[in-house]
């Protein structure tokens, strides 16, 4: 049994949102908005998303993207905003950048479409986090299996989407720790594969754990 120097802690965390001062009830004003709103607002209207909405594994994958189709009727604007997966990011400072790039081109090449209300304004809000140690940690594959498989949604919202931010790598907080700490480079890679946007944080915790199981049946 493999026993890692580094034990794996648990955390959960919950975030605090307020609406910003700044809105958007045109294309452009929401270009606007993208270029100057916090971090934490962008942070909000993506990463935080698919935790507020992590029973959903159909519609589109963040805030900008809905608002753009379900008020502006812009699908195809909409897509490219879905298209942008916060899997390949490991700073806010890149995703703004894409997201701007995305509402500029196509500003630019509908000028008249950029200009026209929206049925509704998109108010910008913020995430603000706050972490809690759980005090459960984990040495061994079954200790970690045992607190994944009691982790609530927001902590593995927390170790599993977000954490790619703190970790600035394309992986999560628990493939980081499987292989680094556990050498199961294979098993880190099966996790990391798990689709964010096809499950829901249910389902992706219970494909980890079949991972998991499956081993422990090596062992």
């Amino acid at each position: 049994m493999n026993i890692a120097e580094t034990p794996f802690d648990f955390v959960t965390a919950s975030y605090l949102t307020r609406i910003s001062n700044q809105s958007a009830g045109t294309l452009a004003e929401l270009l606007t908005g993208l270029e100057h709103c916090s971090d934490t607002s962008i942070f909000h209207h993506t990463f935080q998303t698919l935790g507020t909405h992590h029973f959903l594994t159909e519609g589109f994958s963040n805030d900008f993207a809905q608002w753009v189709l379900s008020a502006t009727n812009r699908n195809d604007l909409a897509e490219q905003l879905a298209a942008l997966d916060i899997r390949d990011y490991t700073s806010i400072a890149a995703l703004r950048s894409d997201l701007c790039r995305v509402v500029q081109d196509f500003c630019a090449a509908q000028p008249q479409l950029a200009a026209q209300s929206a049925l509704e304004p998109f108010y910008f809000c913020e995430s603000v986090e706050v972490n809690v140690p759980l005090g459960r940690s984990a040495r061994t594959l079954e200790e970690f299996r045992e607190g994944l498989e009691h982790l609530s949604h927001a902590g593995f919202h927390f170790h599993f989407i977000s954490s790619r931010l703190r970790l600035q790598l394309r992986t999560n907080d628990f493939s980081h720790w499987l292989s680094g700490s556990l050498g199961l480079r294979t098993l880190a890679d099966s996790v990391d594969h798990i689709d964010i946007y096809t499950n829901t944080l249910d389902s992706a915790r219970v494909k980890m754990l079949r991972l998991i199981d499956r081993e422990r049946r090596k062992a």
